[in-house]
Parts: C-alpha cells; structure tokens; sequence
C-alpha cells in the first residue's frame, strides 16, 4: 500500500519546483493557488479554527519560499506540502497542549517552583527541550512519534495510513522514545507530572 508521504515525484513537480528554485514567482504563485484552498481544510481538520489554519498554512509557503535554495524534495511536491503542514499544525497543538497541561497543573507542583517567575521559566525551558529533542528524530520516527502522541492514532491506524507495516511502526516509535528519553533525561520528573504516559511505550 503506498503511503501518502512517500508519493514518487513526477517530472511535472519537478520542473515547478526547480522554477521555484530558481526564483520564478509564477510558479510560486500557481504552485501556492492550485494548493493553499485543499491545505486549509486540511489543517483545519486539526486546528478546528479556520483563520488559525490558514496562519499555518500561509507561514508554510512562507517558509519555502524563503528557504527554497535549502530545499530537497524526493516525493511529490504535493506530498512535501501536506507533510510540511501537518508537521506545522502538530507543533501548534503540541504547545498548545504543553500550555494547557502546565496551567492545569500548576498547583500539583513542587512548592521550589512556586514563584510566577519560575513557572513561566520552567514551561518555556521545557517547551524548548520538547521541541529540539522531537525535531531531533529521523524524519520517519519523528513523523510516526507525532501521529501517536498528538493525534492519538494506534498503532494499526499509523501502519494503514503510511503504507508500512505495524512491525516498522513498533520499531520506529520504539528508537523514538529512547532517542526522546535520552534528549529529555533531565526532564523526565516534570514531563511525567505535566504529560502523562508522554514517554511510555
């Protein structure tokens, strides 16, 4: 079964994607109209508020416009934008939830944390952490570790949706959370008491 993120490039995208290289603004353009309505309902079946989608959708093609000369695509532009997106979209809820998290737990903390000045540098610190060690993992650990942390999906679901089998999807998200365990080992105490079950097997 072929996943949706591992779509072969066609000649077609190529050609666009070496305009856009190139500095083209046309091609930008057609490539940002033919995608930016379908990307916006896409992210909006994450973020559940349009203007919000379209935010992370715009900073999107922002983001490769800006670095286009950086960029390397082997699957279908189609696909890179998809995956560039959701990755976008899973970080906003990502620190939506760290946010959420820690503000409900806040009087569950230690009493050396008690000071306001000292909550708001602890989530920052630890949101920071969070982030570099997720953005750390091997694209394809790191897009398995998202979908069944952030979306929630089993294991079965991961496998379907990305054309693999559920034995890849166990060894991806097993390499994952030791390589997160490793990144995050000072914090583990505070992300157990702020994310529950967020490092567990």
């Amino acid at each position: 079964m072929q996943g949706l993120f591992f779509e072969p490039m066609q000649i077609t995208d190529k050609e666009v994607f070496f305009q856009i290289q190139s500095g083209q603004i046309p091609a930008f353009e057609m490539l940002f109209r033919t995608h930016y309505p379908s990307l916006c309902r896409f992210a909006g079946t994450y973020l559940k508020d349009p203007d919000w989608a379209e935010e992370v959708v715009q900073a999107a093609f922002i983001g490769i416009w800006e670095k286009k000369a950086e960029i390397s695509i082997d699957s279908s532009l189609k696909a890179y934008l998809y995956r560039a997106v959701r990755n976008s979209c899973l970080n906003e809820l990502k620190h939506e939830r760290v946010k959420q998290a820690y503000q409900a737990k806040q009087l569950a903390m230690d009493e050396s944390f008690s000071s306001p000045a000292d909550h708001l540098t602890l989530e920052g610190e630890l949101e920071r952490k969070i982030h570099q060690a997720i953005e750390k993992l091997p694209e394809q650990c790191r897009l398995i570790f998202t979908m069944s942390r952030f979306e929630e999906l089993k294991y079965q679901e991961i496998a379907d949706q990305l054309g693999i089998s559920i034995k890849t999807v166990e060894n991806q998200m097993g390499k994952a959370l030791r390589l997160m365990r490793g990144q995050l080992k000072d914090y583990l105490p505070l992300i157990a008491l702020l994310m529950n079950r967020f490092l567990e097997p």
